[in-house]
């Protein structure tokens, strides 16, 4: 298991960045809902959270249970989202970084921002630094990654008590069996991506929806874990 570490945010406080913050976004391989970002700026020279990791790794009683610690230990949180007509309209890749972007803006001003993912350069995030697998390696990254993780979760939570039959509230927006089978059964939400994925080809081929549930469902039971 990486434990992230202070290392990248050290290096900016000796250089003279007091507002540091880490960046990171969740949702994007899903067929429904936005696709949400969370920016914290962490305190100088500030102590770690144990337990503390990129949110993925965790599970949601430990995500749950750090979400309130980090909140209340941090300079500045802000969050941002992206629609899902501007995933529809921008794609997805560029609708994360709008997301990025809009909850970078809540924590103005920052002296300087770790970002997790590759390099961008399709929209203004001010001095930033991109850094792959960041959430894994930046304790501020991770820590982003916890609140735009418990944030979105507890959004799709919601749609779900009014889109009930996808199965939201577990997979939470992802394609899981209980999400395809609710599109077959019920069809598309307002906040189905339809521009996008798989979801885009259910609307493109509707004749063949059948063929492709089971291709789903035959390449997530080849793909699922072997338990010795």
């Amino acid at each position: 298991m990486i434990v992230p570490t202070l290392a990248r945010e050290w290096a900016l406080w000796r250089a003279g960045a007091r507002r540091v913050a880490g960046v990171d976004e969740v949702g994007m391989a899903c067929l429904a809902g936005p696709v949400v970002a969370a920016a914290l700026v962490v305190k100088p020279y500030c102590r770690k959270i144990a337990g503390v990791r990129d949110s993925k790794t965790l599970s949601l009683q430990q995500r749950e249970r750090l979400y309130p610690e980090i909140l209340k230990r941090a300079a500045g949180v802000g969050v941002g989202a992206a629609s899902v007509r501007e995933i529809n309209e921008l794609n997805i890749y560029h609708a994360s970084h709008l997301a990025m972007w809009r909850a970078l803006r809540r924590v103005r001003p920052y002296d300087h921002a770790l970002v997790d993912g590759l390099s961008i350069r399709d929209i203004d995030l001010g001095p930033h630094t991109a850094v792959v697998d960041g959430d894994a390696l930046s304790y501020a990254i991770a820590s982003a990654s916890i609140v735009a993780k418990v944030t979105r979760d507890r959004l799709m939570v919601k749609l779900a008590e009014r889109y009930p039959g996808y199965g939201w509230e577990q997979n939470v927006g992802y394609a899981t069996r209980v999400h395809r089978q609710g599109l077959r059964e019920r069809g598309l939400t307002p906040f189905h991506r339809t521009g996008f994925g798989s979801v885009k080809l259910m609307l493109l081929q509707p004749t063949s929806f059948d063929d492709l549930i089971l291709q789903l469902d035959q390449q997530e039971e080849a793909e699922a874990p072997v338990l010795v």
